[in-house]
């Protein structure tokens, strides 16, 4: 696995006088069929966040999305002797989308994270998105190198450059599933998608506000329980069908492209669908 710590400790900064600095944090975890993972991610999600905050200002909302093994039972049975988990349940599957806007617009505290529940991303990397919240809106982490199969790393390079292409949203990897953003975020931007969409909408409907935006490398780990859906045909074919749905409506045009400051540690953007960054 590759070690993106950096190499030496850094201190976050305070933020700048009379700019409010958040205390509290959501933490957003999609669930379908999850039951050898999400108590894990639940775990690595409050031994992350109580390096930064107070245990009353930490929620962990896992959204079950209709599973159809012991992930229920298993949230249930948390959130029973746990009172930071608040579960919520979809009686039936959605698609990630759907479970992700649910978690998204439950959140309370006046920061929202949210990442898978497979353990494919290390959460105390949230350190890197935080040191950047005080200024930005978004902060986007990215995939040093993406531990997956080649053919779903040229998958997403294909969409990446399909998704430059119609809505100009310049972000290098856009699907990413590990975003900090600012609370009011969503108190502006109305989410519709019900698949794998939903970041791509997210980041285009951010783009037309003329939010700001930070893109942060973080580490990617091979997935060893549960099974991936987002290479199912039928998911591809839904986002598909919802980005020409958002290109009709939102005909975003030049002007209205992303332009993301650079990361110290992201160097030269590299297109390549397996950069090894």
């Amino acid at each position: 696995m590759d070690n993106l710590q950096p190499q030496t400790v850094e201190i976050r900064e305070a933020a700048p006088s009379g700019q409010h600095k958040p205390e509290s944090i959501s933490i957003i975890f999609p669930a379908f069929n999850e039951e050898d993972n999400i108590e894990s991610a639940i775990a690595a999600a409050r031994k992350a966040m109580l390096k930064f905050f107070a245990p009353d200002k930490i929620e962990i909302i896992p959204v079950d999305d209709g599973s159809t093994d012991n992930t229920r039972k298993i949230l249930d049975r948390l959130a029973a002797s746990c009172p930071d988990v608040r579960p919520i349940h979809h009686a039936k599957n959605k698609g990630y989308g759907a479970a992700l806007r649910t978690g998204l617009y439950a959140a309370r505290n006046e920061l929202v994270f949210f990442s898978d529940s497979d353990l494919q991303f290390d959460l105390e990397e949230i350190e890197y998105l935080l040191d950047h919240i005080d200024e930005y809106e978004i902060v986007a982490g990215y995939r040093g190198k993406r531990a997956d199969a080649a053919q779903r790393r040229l998958n997403a390079w294909g969409w990446n450059m399909l998704v430059r292409s119609l809505l100009g949203v310049k972000v290098r990897d856009i699907d990413c599933a590990f975003k900090l953003f600012r609370r009011e975020v969503f108190d502006t931007i109305k989410l519709t998608s019900v698949g794998a969409m939903v970041n791509t909408e997210l980041l285009a409907l951010a783009t037309q506000q003329k939010m700001r935006i930070k893109e942060v490398r973080v580490s990617h780990y091979p997935r060893t329980a549960g099974t991936q859906t987002g290479a199912n045909l039928k998911v591809i074919a839904k986002a598909f069908r919802e980005l020409f749905a958002m290109y009709g409506r939102l005909k975003l045009r030049g002007d209205q492209t992303l332009h993301l400051p650079r990361d110290p540690r992201m160097g030269d953007l590299d297109l390549a669908p397996d950069s090894g960054r």
